[in-house]
């Protein structure tokens, strides 16, 4: 895989949006904290090695300012969430010295990164953050973000009487284990780059590890169509 040659972001700029984002959001959820952008933002950086066109102080200002709004997962206008964001982000740019140009691209990057707004991402930056993003819903993170969110909203982890839906629909809206084989377990497939698949599948092993110790633990199966990673195995 080729390492791109990018033009790093002025050293001082991921501190003065690291100051922004805390002064913003304040005590924000814990899953769309400092700490979360810190981490898409690595993300972002390790996937934009392998793409020469990318764009790091586009990419480094929408990791950080992403999340400005973020609107609870059982909210009716979560979907709006990035849209708002984008519209929150302007000032904060125009701060910073962004041109109106580069302002709105990095707009765009950030209101095409959810999930839920169906924004189709239409350059390499809003593809590589979009990639980013849900990668840090996958892996050692993902499993702490899924309960800690499902944790506040006051869902339990699994159906007590039938844990992986063997006689039910899944419905994440109700046990925080389900959002795994709704979502989460399928996001590989819907990476937009090369390394974000191939990050977000390894992620995914260590998922379908944890549910396989989990049925274990729960005196049970995991069953057949939960496992989404076994076709990738001879890829490792």
């Amino acid at each position: 895989m080729r390492v791109a040659r990018l033009v790093e972001p002025e050293p001082s700029l991921r501190a003065d949006l690291q100051q922004a984002l805390s002064t913003y959001i304040g005590g924000a959820d814990t899953s769309h904290d400092l700490a979360h952008a810190d981490r898409v933002w690595l993300n972002a950086r390790e996937i934009a090695s392998n793409e020469e066109r990318a764009n790091l102080r586009i990419l480094i200002a929408a990791a950080y300012l992403h999340d400005l709004v973020s609107l609870p997962k059982d909210h009716e206008d979560r979907h709006k969430s990035s849209t708002l964001s984008a519209d929150k982000a302007k000032p904060i740019l125009q701060q910073l010295g962004y041109t109106a140009d580069e302002t709105t691209q990095v707009q765009h990057v950030i209101a095409a990164h959810s999930y839920s707004a169906n924004i189709a991402p239409e350059t390499i930056e809003a593809m590589i953050l979009q990639d980013a993003d849900r990668l840090d819903a996958l892996g050692a993170i993902g499993i702490a973000r899924t309960f800690a969110v499902s944790g506040a909203l006051g869902r339990p982890i699994y159906d007590a009487a039938d844990p992986f839906a063997k006689a039910r629909q899944l419905d994440d809206r109700k046990f925080a284990i389900d959002h795994w084989p709704i979502k989460l377990l399928r996001l590989a497939a819907l990476m937009n780059t090369d390394s974000g698949k191939a990050l977000a599948r390894q992620r995914i092993i260590l998922m379908k590890g944890f549910l396989t110790q989990l049925a274990s633990e729960l005196g049970t199966a995991l069953p057949a169509d939960w496992d989404e990673i076994q076709k990738w195995r001879g890829h490792y």
